[in-house]
């Protein structure tokens, strides 16, 4: 039977109170209850005796959650870390390596590795200055510079550090060749990236530092790679032909200039020659006219005789023509010399009618011719 039907009873009240009455509990009464209970756990009322256990236990807990609570602000740094501490949110200091400690949950530590060489890899198609597409890959290796702007400045510095390389790297390829970015230019690309990256680093204050961006090798997009091999190969032909030819200029040029210093030696050797030669015919002539001066018939004789001997010892054949007279006279001096033993000549010495025996012969015939003509006038006179 249900409590609200009729002739229940009251004791079926959910709602009865000790005084037996009808409508809800008292409050107040409850209230009082939960306050006396909880009041003899912290030292209220109650016995003497209960009062003075839960005095200690109460201390004892309370030195445990402190302990427990000191304990918890001991940490390590480690050698290549640095520790960012944020006081009730407020940035207060940063920490190095060793055992450090700072109130728990009042203060809030974020460890750094400062020294560990970071890496960053890219890749993607990008516009060279002549409106080529290529696929730049690279790689960018950083470390922490500063950790409280790398904590605290940036709320997430690896996508700042995306976007700043796809900036830079963009910027440089797009006023670069693309003859340089597949080939030799890619070393003073990484560095001009490099410098680049950092300067916008710096500008978004990130605490990062670039020691290092490496441009792999590019390589042109599959639909047209045909295309840039073929470039390549006519730039590599290229490089040979002029390799070639400045190994053949590096040949004939020394060559040429050897034969043109030789020739400028032996022009300059006949020049002094012949100016030697001049300064001596005329020096010789000089003297010969002093000669000439004190005995100018001896001179003039032996001049002539000097004359006669230069041109007949080049000659092997003298004809012998008397004035007045018919017959020529034909003296066979190869003929001469050959019969007589060969002596040995030197223009600087004299000529072959230096020769004593072939003079004494020479002024036999002509005697004779003489004679022989003067007997002939006569015949004619009488």
């Amino acid at each position: 039977m249900a409590w609200n039907e009729p002739g229940g009873g009251r004791d079926r009240d959910p709602w009865g109170g000790k005084n037996g009455g009808d409508g809800p509990p008292d409050l107040d009464e409850a209230l009082r209850k939960l306050k006396e209970r909880f009041g003899g756990l912290f030292g209220g009322s109650g016995s003497g005796g209960g009062k003075g256990v839960s005095g200690a236990l109460v201390g004892v807990v309370i030195g445990v959650v402190l302990a427990v609570w000191a304990l918890m602000g001991f940490y390590q740094i480690d050698a290549k870390e640095q520790a960012v501490v944020l006081r009730l949110g407020k940035f207060q200091e940063v920490k190095g390596p060793g055992l450090q400690w700072n109130p728990p949950i009042i203060d809030s530590v974020t460890k750094v590795l400062v020294t560990e060489e970071r890496e960053y890899r890219s890749k993607g198609l990008m516009l060279t200055q002549d409106e080529s597409i290529v696929s730049v890959p690279l790689t960018v290796q950083y470390n922490i510079k500063e950790s409280k702007d790398f904590v605290l400045n940036v709320k997430d510095p690896e996508v700042s550090l995306r976007h700043a390389t796809e900036s830079a790297i963009r910027h440089v390829v797009g006023s670069t060749t693309t003859s340089d970015v597949l080939s030799e230019g890619r070393s003073a690309m990484a560095d001009e990236t490099r410098s680049r990256l950092q300067k916008y680093l710096d500008t978004y204050q990130t605490g990062m530092y670039i020691t290092q961006v490496n441009i792999l090798e590019a390589e042109p997009p599959t639909q047209v790679k045909a295309a840039f091999d073929d470039v390549i190969s006519a730039k590599e032909n290229k490089d040979q032909y002029k390799n070639q030819a400045e190994a053949y200029s590096n040949e004939v040029i020394p060559k040429a200039r050897g034969t043109a210093q030789r020739l400028i030696q032996e022009a300059t050797a006949y020049r002094d020659r012949v100016i030697a030669e001049a300064e001596g015919q005329a020096q010789r002539f000089e003297k010969l006219l002093v000669e000439y001066q004190k005995a100018p018939e001896v001179t003039r004789q032996r001049l002539y005789i000097d004359t006669v001997q230069e041109v007949m010892g080049n000659s092997t054949k003298v004809m012998v023509d008397v004035e007045g007279g018919n017959n020529m006279l034909y003296l066979p001096l190869d003929r001469l010399v050959d019969a007589q033993p060969k002596p040995k000549i030197n223009t600087s010495e004299g000529s072959v009618l230096d020769n004593p025996e072939i003079l004494n012969l020479i002024d036999q015939v002509v005697q004779q011719r003489l004679r022989e003509q003067s007997s002939s006038n006569r015949r004619g006179g009488r």
